[in-house]
């Protein structure tokens, strides 16, 4: 895609044009635009209101343009700069994980909000993709055992670069799908996951970020359930006494995540909202009574 942009090479006037021109593209225009000026000129964006007469070199100028151009076609802000924040951690991304986004705060505010104490927990994150869970809980928490998984080792690589960059290497990152790769006698108080949960048919896979981003993190079968359901089948077996499982999924997901749960044999099943009100977690405990009991350890 060719922008043309006319006038001086000022901040000022990049920011106006390149504001009107993904105007139509994106609902975060400006802040965009400020985002890629302070890339190419590797400034804060503080910098821009304070220099908005600054001129942009030849070559400052065709970078721009070009960053310009892939967030005109619909390319995600992350992607193009690399990096998002979460929990006020600053994650390296790349088109091989989900990126991060703020609804999935709500999974990590609701597991501090129930471990509140200082005791010592062991968690595991499934599909940990940047590590954006993992690393959250243990930037709060440097005393927990904490595990993450990934099926893709690229997502792997990178949640460890984050967990190094952050100084979290605490952290064990790891390739595994799903389960499979976790030491059977391993035993969790807390599993947590932001699994594949949108329909392979979804009209909303053609729409947004989630075009650009990789569908097999992004799509389940079963309507979107079938990750979930395997995963709430499997966890038994790795969650320890009364030990509790969380799930991010779909906002009209709620009623039957929380089915799959109560049928598995967990107790207590409930979902908690995002920050715009929709159905966003859902969570349970698995009762110590169940841990022994191998009829109910099988799927159904």
């Amino acid at each position: 895609m060719h922008l043309r942009l006319v006038g001086d090479n000022t901040i000022a006037n990049l920011t106006v044009q390149g504001q009107q021109l993904l105007a139509v593209s994106s609902d975060s225009a400006k802040l965009d635009v400020e985002i890629l000026i302070s890339l190419v000129l590797n400034k804060p964006r503080s910098y821009l209101l304070t220099w908005p007469e600054k001129k942009l070199s030849v070559e400052q100028l065709l970078e721009f343009k070009h960053l310009l151009s892939r967030r005109a076609q619909g390319e995600p802000i992350a992607y193009i700069t690399g990096e998002k924040e979460f929990w006020s951690l600053s994650l390296a991304v790349s088109t091989a994980t989900l990126i991060p986004r703020p609804d999935t705060e709500t999974l990590v505010e609701l597991v501090l909000e129930l471990y509140s104490d200082d005791k010592v927990i062991s968690c595991l994150d499934l599909g940990t993709g940047t590590g954006a869970i993992a690393l959250a809980l243990a930037s709060e928490k440097a005393t927990w055992k904490i595990e993450a998984i990934d099926f893709s080792f690229e997502a792997v690589k990178l949640a460890q670069f984050n967990a190094k960059n952050l100084n979290l290497a605490q952290v064990a990152i790891y390739q595994s799908d799903w389960f499979a790769g976790i030491l059977i006698n391993k035993k969790f108080d807390i599993i947590v996951s932001n699994p594949p949960y949108i329909d392979g048919d979804d009209i909303n896979l053609c729409r947004g970020d989630v075009r650009f981003e990789p569908k097999s993190a992004l799509v389940a079968t079963e309507q979107g359930l079938a990750d979930i359901k395997h995963i709430a089948c499997e966890a038994r077996r790795f969650l320890s006494a009364d030990g509790k499982l969380f799930f991010e999924h779909g906002f009209e997901q709620g009623h039957a995540v929380r089915r799959i749960l109560t049928d598995l044999g967990y107790e207590n099943a409930q979902t908690k909202q995002d920050l715009n009100g929709h159905d966003r977690i859902s969570w349970a405990i698995y009762p110590s009574v169940n841990l022994h009991n191998e009829s109910i350890i099988t799927e159904k």
